[in-house]
């Protein structure tokens, strides 16, 4: 009984969670109410602040879990593909982020969109979560660092990471001026084929 009452309680703070990044990214923080988010997941309103303590600490719990989850996937594939050479794991590192983001459509958007805001919670987020990235960024330079020396670690990591949170952060723009479908598996192909190139241009003339 007790593990079935758990798993209720997990599916509905998972229900909340998502009915917040989906409403969060359509109408913004501060035009979503905790009873908006209440009637999206289908949940009385007193759950939000049960499960989360209110809509500021649930904001928080969004981003933070976003975060999470990307860097998990980034120390998973730098553990898992250790004999890659730079420009191979810079690939695969780079479908990998883009698929985790498509799994979390709304949050990724919000979440990218949230980020360029200067507040106490981003300031936070950026010295735990994104310096974190970026020194695994590095990483991967520092691996191979006599064989790529003419490559600017810093500006190459600021296009490369670009590359990788562009389509959820400019949505719009792509389905209205290029007619593009960020979510649609064909773009996601012709997306990483020209990353790959990208990054072959930058790092094999220097590798090999």
């Amino acid at each position: 009984m007790k593990a079935k009452t758990g798993g209720k309680k997990q599916m509905t703070k998972k229900l909340i969670a998502k009915a917040a990044a989906r409403l969060f990214h359509m109408y913004g923080y501060h035009g979503t109410s905790v009873r908006n988010i209440a009637e999206e997941a289908g949940v009385n309103a007193a759950l939000v602040s049960y499960y989360f303590g209110g809509k500021k600490a649930l904001l928080e719990y969004l981003m933070e879990s976003f975060y999470e989850g990307y860097l998990r996937v980034m120390e998973e594939t730098l553990t898992a593909e250790t004999d890659r050479r730079p420009e191979e794991l810079l690939v695969i590192l780079a479908e990998n982020l883009i698929r985790y983001q498509l799994d979390h459509f709304d949050l990724s958007l919000f979440v990218h969109r949230e980020v360029t805001t200067d507040s106490t919670l981003v300031r936070e987020l950026m010295a735990t979560y994104l310096m974190k990235e970026k020194y695994m960024y590095e990483i991967i330079f520092e691996s191979a660092h006599e064989t790529i020396p003419l490559v600017p670690t810093d500006l190459f990591i600021l296009q490369y990471r670009n590359m990788i949170i562009m389509p959820f952060l400019q949505p719009l723009y792509l389905r209205q001026v290029h007619t593009l479908e960020p979510t649609a598996e064909v773009f996601l192909n012709r997306y990483l084929a020209m990353v790959k190139e990208w990054v072959d241009h930058m790092l094999t003339p220097v590798v090999q």
